[in-house]
C-alpha cells in the first residue's frame, strides 16, 4: 500500500508541474508521515546526509569545469580542428559538427552545454553552405546527447555515487560506446551526402591541420588529465573533478585569454546557479530512496520480477522500455536517481555487472534527451537554432533509429562496455 501510496503522489506531482526535486520530497514526506515508523528527523539527516557523500563533490567541481570551457573559446577552437579533419568529405561540415560535439562532450561532461557551445556556431554555418534547417537542427540535437556518454559525464557520476560503482571504470567503459555512437552518426551523415549530394569544404592544408590542432590540445587534455590522472592512481575521480575546475580555469583565463579575469565572478555564479539546483534534485532523490528502502520496496520489486522467471535478456528489455518512457517525462539525472535503487539490486543479482548496467542507462537517456515531451536536447535546440519545436522534433526523430541501434548493441553485447576497462585491468 505505501509503494502504490508513493508512487501516486509523485506522478500527481509530476502531471500538474511540480519541480521534481519538491515532487520526490513531497511524496517521501507523506509516505514516511502516512505508513511508516521514521520521524521527519530522520528525514532531515537524510537530506544532509547527501552533502557528505565524497563521490558527489565531483558534480561541482564538473560543472565549474564546463562552464568555464562554454564562455571561453574551447568550442569553437575543437570546431576548427574538427572541420579541419574531416570537413573536405561530402558533408564535411557536418561531419566536423559531430566530431566537434564528441570533443566538447570530453570537456563538458553535459548534453545542453554542448549542443549550446557547438550549435550556436554550426548550426548558421551549415545553413549557409548549403545545408537545409532540419538537417543542421537534427545532426546538433542528437551529436548533443554525447556529453553524458563520453567521459567526464555528470549522469555516470551520479550512478556511481548512487550504487557505490567505481566512477573512473564508468567513465573508461563510455569510451567506445562513445566512439561507435559518433562514427555511426558519421556514417549516416556519409551516406546521407552521398544522396543528396551535399556540400564539402577546401581541403585543409596539412600546416592548417597542425595549427588547428594546437589551438584545440590545450581543451582536449583535459580528458587526457582525468582518465589519466585517475588510472595512474594520482587522483581519485572525485579529486579529478577539483583539477579540472582548475585546469578549466587557467586554459580559458590565462592560456586563451577568452574569459578577464574580472568575469571569473560571473562564470562562477552561473556555475553556483547550476550545481544548487541539481544538488536539490539529488538530495530529494536520495530522501526518496530511503523512503523506498526503509519500505522494503525494491525488495519486493525484486522479489516479484525474480518471480516471472524472466532471463537476463528479458529483463533488460523491460528495463530499457522502463528507462526510454522515463525519459520522455523527466531529465537523466532525475530518471537515474528515482529507478537506479529498484533496478540495481535486481540487475546485481541476475549477475548483470554494473558498469554495464549503468552505460546502458546512460544510452537510454540519451535517446530521452531527444524525444518529446521533456526531451532537453530538443528546447535546447530549438533556441539556438530559432527554430520551431516541431521542427526541431521533425528533424530529430530520424537519428533515433542510430540511437536505438547502438542502444541493441551495448545492451546484449557487454563486451563493448566492459572490454576497455578490462583490458586496462581495472575489473
Amino acid at each position: 500500500m505505501s509503494a502504490i501510496f508513493l508512487l501516486i503522489i509523485l506522478f500527481t506531482c509530476l502531471a500538474v508541474g511540480i519541480p521534481v526535486a519538491i515532487s520526490l520530497g513531497l511524496a517521501s514526506i507523506s509516505t514516511i508521515l502516512l505508513f511508516a515508523d521514521q520521524s521527519l528527523l530522520s528525514l532531515a539527516q537524510r537530506f544532509f546526509h547527501t552533502m557528505q557523500i565524497y563521490p558527489l563533490l565531483a558534480v561541482p567541481f564538473f560543472i565549474l569545469a564546463a562552464t568555464f570551457m562554454t564562455t571561453g573559446g574551447v568550442a569553437k577552437r575543437m570546431i576548427d580542428f574538427a572541420n579541419a579533419l574531416v570537413g573536405h568529405f561530402r558533408g564535411g561540415l557536418a561531419m566536423a559538427a559531430l566530431l566537434a560535439c564528441a570533443f566538447f562532450s570530453a570537456v563538458s561532461g553535459s548534453a545542453p552545454a554542448t549542443v549550446v557551445a557547438v550549435g550556436s556556431v554550426m548550426i548558421g554555418g551549415m545553413i549557409n553552405s548549403g545545408y537545409s534547417p532540419r538537417f543542421a537542427s537534427g545532426v546538433i540535437c542528437n551529436a548533443g546527447t554525447l556529453g553524458i556518454l563520453i567521459p567526464p559525464s555528470l549522469v555516470m557520476v551520479i550512478y556511481g555515487a548512487v550504487t557505490e560503482s567505481s566512477i573512473g571504470n564508468l567513465f573508461i567503459a563510455g569510451m567506445l560506446p562513445g566512439l561507435i555512437l559518433t562514427l555511426a552518426m558519421m556514417g549516416t551523415v556519409a551516406f546521407i551526402a552521398r544522396r543528396q549530394d551535399l556540400p564539402r569544404q577546401p581541403k585543409a592544408s596539412f600546416k592548417e591541420l597542425i595549427r588547428a590542432g594546437w589551438e584545440a590540445l590545450w581543451g582536449l587534455v583535459l580528458l587526457l588529465i582525468i582518465l589519466g590522472g585517475i588510472y595512474a592512481g594520482i587522483f581519485t575521480p572525485t579529486e579529478a573533478a577539483a583539477v579540472s575546475a582548475v585546469y578549466a580555469f587557467l586554459i580559458a583565463v590565462f592560456v586563451y585569454r577568452d574569459i578577464r579575469f574580472k568575469d571569473v565572478p560571473k562564470v562562477l555564479t552561473e556555475s553556483a546557479k547550476t550545481t544548487a539546483m541539481l544538488m536539490f534534485i539529488i538530495a530529494n532523490a536520495y530522501l526518496f530512496a530511503f523512503v523506498l528502502t526503509t519500505e522494503q520496496i525494491p525488495q519486493a520489486a525484486s522479489e516479484w520480477i525474480i518471480s516471472l522467471g524472466l532471463p537476463p535478456w528479458g529483463f533488460l528489455i523491460v528495463v530499457n522500455i522502463l528507462l526510454l518512457v522515463f525519459g520522455n517525462f523527466m531529465e537523466p539525472t532525475s530518471v537515474v536517481l528515482i529507478l537506479t535503487p529498484i533496478i540495481f539490486p535486481i540487475a546485481t543479482q541476475m549477475g548483470i555487472d554494473p558498469i554495464h548496467l549503468g552505460v546502458m542507462m546512460v544510452l537510454n537517456m540519451q535517446i530521452g534527451l531527444v524525444t518529446p515531451p521533456v526531451g532537453l536536447n530538443l528546447f535546447v535546440t530549438a533556441s539556438v537554432a530559432k527554430t520551431p519545436m516541431e521542427e526541431v522534433i521533425r528533424a530529430a526523430v530520424p537519428w533515433l533509429v542510430v540511437l536505438f541501434s547502438v542502444l541493441i548493441i551495448v545492451t546484449y553485447i557487454p563486451w563493448v562496455s566492459l572490454v576497455v576497462p578490462t583490458m586496462l585491468g581495472v575489473l
